[in-house]
């Protein structure tokens, strides 16, 4: 029992030991994370777990951790002081695509293969390379993709008409389940939502997948395909 103990109480003063020392690295460790910041986060968490299941000496850990946090603090501030120091922790953004041309030693260099990319480009709804302008792969592993002027979608301001915004899309029916709550949230009937439905041939909510409502009371439906068989490479793109 006396073990039991003292893993609990060591376990709970690491845990809030352990969010006092995130604090102070920051929100980026999560937000935009690196090669150099997923080193850090896994260190941390080590330490951390040695400290709160007492492994080894328990001193020795906590020390290990503290003087590891300051290294990170200092490391950070020397980041933000110093651009070599910046350049040699964090490395540079890596050219990939160069006005629809793929930069193949780039690619090497990275270790990037091409499907690799094209997933990512899809992802920024780039779905074919020579549409692409640039594709700069960022520190954080993600790519930035500027699209070519012909590319560019159509604004309002490319048009000088004004705007509206639909707001925030709120989640009405999930898996053929009614959100009651986002429904009254939306001001709207359930005999409405029900209308809306009949008009696009659904008659039952429990035949909805999903559907979401926009503050213009644009209603999204995606119907339910229970009985619907997937073909092998039906939706593939390989």
């Amino acid at each position: 029992m006396n073990n039991i103990l003292r893993t609990v109480v060591f376990s709970i003063f690491t845990y809030l030991g352990a969010l006092v020392l995130a604090r102070m690295i920051g929100k980026k460790l999560i937000s935009q994370m690196n090669f150099f910041d997923f080193v850090v986060a896994i260190t941390f968490g080590s330490l951390t777990a040695d400290i709160a299941v007492g492994l080894g000496k328990s001193a020795n850990n906590i020390i290990a951790l503290l003087t590891f946090s300051g290294m990170v603090i200092l490391l950070d501030i020397l980041h933000v002081k110093s651009f070599r120091a910046r350049k040699a922790l964090m490395s540079e953004p890596m050219t990939l695509i160069s006005k629809g041309t793929i930069i193949e030693e780039n690619m090497k260099h990275t270790r990037m293969t091409v499907n690799e990319l094209m997933a990512m480009l899809r992802e920024k709804n780039a779905f074919s390379i020579a549409d692409v302008e640039f594709a700069i792969l960022e520190n954080d592993g993600h790519l930035s993709v500027l699209p070519k002027a012909d590319k560019h979608p159509l604004t309002p301001s490319d048009m000088n008409l004004a705007a509206t915004s639909k707001g925030l899309t709120k989640d009405i029916i999930i898996d053929g389940r009614l959100i009651r709550e986002n429904l009254q949230d939306s001001q709207v009937s359930e005999d409405w939502l029900v209308r809306q439905l009949k008009a696009q041939e659904i008659h039952s909510i429990e035949d909805v997948f999903y559907a979401g409502l926009d503050e213009a009371k644009i209603l999204y439906v995606s119907k339910r395909n229970l009985n619907e068989i997937e073909k092998h490479g039906k939706y593939g793109i390989e």
